[in-house]
This record gives C-alpha cells, sequence and structure tokens, in this order.
C-alpha cells in the first residue's frame, strides 16, 4: 500500500486538492476494502491492482469541486462506492446517499460506511424510481446509464434548484442529441486524471424552467 499511498498524494497535489492526511488514509482504507470484498461479491470489474488509485479514487475525487456549494448529494447506481464514498471522506459535511439495487453492493457499502465511520453515508438498497423519500442538491452517477435514462429515472431526485452531474469517458456526443427536451446540458468540462491514461468528462444537467409570459 506504500505504492498506493504515494501515488494517491502525488495525485491529489497534481489535481490541487485539499485532502488531509487523514482523510488520504480513509481513502486507502476504502481501497483495501473493496480489494477484499471483490473477491467475493464482484463490485468492479477492474483486475488490475495497479490501476486501482486512479481509476476508483482520483476519478472519483474529480467530483469534489462540483459539489463544493452542495449539502447533499445522491450517488445513483454506486456500485462498490464510486464516486460517493471518495467524495463522502473528503466531505464529512456533505449528506451523501448511495443508491444501488444489488443487495450484495449495498450490503458492501453499508459495511464500508461503519468501518470508515462515514456518519454522513446512508445506503438504500433499491431501484432507483422507488425511491420516492429523498431529495438532493446534486444527483450524480458513474457509468449508471446513458444521460437520456439517468435524467429520467432520477428527476424526482433532485431539490428545487438541484442539477445532475454526470461522470462520463468520452464525450457523449449522441446521448446529448437524445437528452429529453425540458432537460440542458449547462456545462461539460474534459478533464484530466492523473495516471489514468482514458478520457473522462464531466456533465452538468438541470431541467429547463419554463418561462411566465
Amino acid at each position: 500500500m506504500n505504492h498506493f499511498a504515494s501515488e494517491l498524494a502525488n495525485g491529489i497535489a497534481a489535481m490541487n486538492l485539499s485532502i488531509d492526511d487523514a482523510q488520504q488514509q480513509k481513502l486507502l482504507h476504502y481501497l483495501e476494502l473493496l480489494k477484499k470484498w471483490n473477491k467475493t461479491y464482484n463490485l468492479t470489474a477492474l483486475r488490475d491492482d495497479s490501476k486501482m488509485v486512479s481509476y476508483h479514487i482520483l476519478d472519483s475525487l474529480t467530483l469534489l469541486p462540483y459539489a463544493e456549494h452542495a449539502r447533499t448529494m445522491i450517488d445513483v447506481g454506486s456500485g462498490g462506492g464510486m464516486p460517493g464514498i471518495p467524495t463522502a471522506i473528503c466531505r464529512p459535511d456533505l449528506q451523501i446517499t448511495l443508491i444501488d439495487s444489488n443487495s450484495k453492493k449495498t450490503t458492501f457499502l453499508q459495511q464500508a460506511a461503519i468501518e470508515l465511520g462515514l456518519k454522513n453515508l446512508s445506503v438504500s438498497s433499491s431501484r432507483v424510481e422507488n425511491i420516492l423519500d429523498k431529495r438532493a442538491d446534486i444527483v450524480t452517477s458513474r457509468a449508471f446509464a446513458e444521460l437520456c435514462n439517468f435524467v429520467q429515472l432520477t428527476r424526482h431526485l433532485l431539490n428545487e434548484n438541484g442539477h445532475w452531474v454526470a461522470m462520463k469517458g468520452v464525450y457523449p456526443n449522441e446521448e446529448l442529441f437524445r437528452l429529453p427536451e425540458n432537460v440542458e446540458a449547462y456545462q461539460i468540462d474534459s478533464l484530466t486524471v492523473p495516471t489514468l491514461d482514458a478520457e473522462r468528462h464531466m456533465v452538468l444537467l438541470r431541467p429547463k424552467h419554463e418561462e411566465t409570459k
């Protein structure tokens, strides 16, 4: 894990993020839990340990600047906990709900929240369309669904002035074209993740409000 620790610290510095030593240790502990549980629960398809820091942690941490002013967040299709758990570690003031319909994965998420002492994290084992009692400033996903399905399935989870933050790989041209007419992508940023040799884009979307005549 010493190599992981140095890669994590260097990556955080390159991304100009402020994450203290205790939080970095928790991020590394999370990776240990992910490796341990993945053998049984198939939490991630990534089997190359050398890529875990970049693919799972640093990639998740690209969300932090976009959640800067949020107080609540919902991570849809959280799977092994990305980006929700790394975000919860680095933003203990941000109330985060992880949603996944796979009970094996939510069992891991609940155990990870306990072992990491994440009091700002809650886990819901359900299909997203059945979640009717939660709202958030930000609804995010990482490889959950294409944009059209993502916004249609989760619109009821947004606060009045809430928005979506979708983590994508290559620029999602076709997905943007298929967005519902009442949703707009108002910001799309190309991201660089240290030691990750793959395209990454952050897509910010919001409902269009009808103009009053």
